[in-house]
């Protein structure tokens, strides 16, 4: 990620089941997937994303999206919400 500090600053839900509930409700308007989550998890999610119209961005590691989050464990995805 180009600026880890980007994703603290936003209005934003970490994990799988928040970023699925997110992009349902159709309150995510972007959703951040690391590329070395299992795709088994993230496939569903980005069929979700393309079927709601919501953007995708990869990153490169759980461990980097947790990171740019501000936690400190890995993260598979997050959702960027509206305020």
């Amino acid at each position: 990620m180009s600026n880890e500090k980007g994703l603290q600053e936003e209005n934003i839900r970490v994990g799988t089941k928040q970023t699925i509930r997110m992009v349902e409700l159709g309150q995510a308007v972007e959703v951040y997937i690391a590329q070395d989550a299992d795709s088994i998890i993230t496939s569903r999610v980005v069929t979700l994303c393309e079927d709601k119209g919501v953007k995708i961005t990869y990153v490169d590691t759980m461990k980097n999206l947790g990171k740019a989050c501000g936690i400190d464990v890995g993260a598979a995805m997050v959702a960027i919400v509206n305020d």
